[in-house]
């Protein structure tokens, strides 16, 4: 049973927005390219260990994806968690293409790809750090301590080979292709014997959901790029154009003459991925371009947007609905 559906990373939302506001031809443009390609690369090989994991055993499960837990005043973060009251399995997804080395010597992934080597950092010592701070989480919420915590490398490519540095050592226990995964799993459950009460787990289950914290890095922060430099407006959701001019009670394209009444809903959207969840009349206007500030109020009260304070002290939150998805980009 899944317990928190995977979607798309914020992290990707902020670079898909990124690249839709920055000008041609900035210098920044190939680097966020390459992050978004790394993230999908990633996210891609994390959903594709959906289906296997359907096969293993439907209400006995409990599978949160994309966890982030508060411990010892730090955060600490797992692509999959699998519950059930035998134990807990965290699941480290790997989406690498060639064949990989595990070195176990130097704690390094090498990949081998057309002739050339590329060196990672462990993903085994990654999980078994994640499968200590998940204990050090249970203890920290006076949960039982002597859960079993189990974890797994994943690699989600079937046609990426496993090699292991010393080639005597046996990995076959701590890194899986994703079809091994219903196998695995089940070898995990018949070889545990203790059991915790199921109101136990339900309360695990509660205290996950309820200190689950979406990590929220600044986009612009993180490749040092200045507010001043965005594109402001609003974008055509027709072909991408920017901007289109706001005519009486719709928004419209000069470029392919589209028309749309709630085109200013996505480039709100894109504020919100860069400056944060709240924004007043004025910082509407200079966004979008919009020069009444009658025109933004009225704009702002059709959203019914939460707000605080009055007048021209008023502050509205950012909430859209269905809004954890893949816009066009630009570029």
């Amino acid at each position: 049973m899944i317990i928190k559906e995977r979607k798309i990373p914020l992290f990707v939302l902020k670079l898909e927005a990124l690249l839709r506001r920055l000008p041609p031809g900035h210098s920044k443009i190939p680097l966020i390219k390459e992050e978004l390609s790394k993230r999908n690369a990633g996210f891609k090989g994390e959903s594709s260990i959906d289906f296997p994991l359907d096969f293993i055993g439907g209400k006995n499960y409990y599978i949160f994806h994309d966890i982030r837990l508060p411990v010892q005043s730090r955060f600490f973060q797992i692509d999959t968690l699998v519950l059930n009251t035998k134990f807990a399995l965290i699941l480290e997804v790997k989406n690498i293409s060639g064949v990989l080395q595990f070195d176990t010597v130097y704690n390094q992934l090498i990949r081998i790809k057309s002739g050339e080597e590329q060196v990672f950092p462990c993903p085994l010592i990654q999980v078994k750090r994640q499968a200590n701070q998940l204990k050090n989480w249970l203890s920290e919420n006076k949960l039982p301590f002597d859960f079993p915590v189990f974890s797994l490398v994943v690699i989600s490519n079937p046609r990426t080979g496993i090699k292991v540095i010393p080639p005597h050592i046996n990995l076959s226990q701590k890194v899986v292709h994703r079809d091994t995964l219903p196998v695995k799993i089940n070898q995990f459950e018949k070889d545990t014997t203790n059991e915790i009460p199921d109101k136990l787990l339900k309360k695990i289950i509660r205290l996950v959901l309820k200190q689950n914290i979406e990590g929220d890095l600044s986009i612009l922060t993180r490749f040092h790029i200045h507010e001043s430099e965005l594109l402001k407006g609003v974008l055509c959701p027709k072909c991408g154009h920017l901007p289109i001019t706001k005519v009486k009670r719709t928004w419209q394209c000069a470029s392919c003459n589209n028309k749309n009444k709630n085109a200013h809903i996505a480039a709100l959207t894109d504020y919100r991925l860069f400056m944060g969840p709240t924004i007043t009349n004025q910082q509407l206007r200079e966004f979008l371009n919009i020069e009444s500030s009658l025109s933004a109020t009225r704009l702002l009260k059709s959203l019914n947007l939460p707000h605080t304070g009055a007048n021209k002290n008023r502050t509205y939150t950012l909430v859209f609905p269905n809004e954890n998805t893949s816009q066009k980009g630009r570029h």
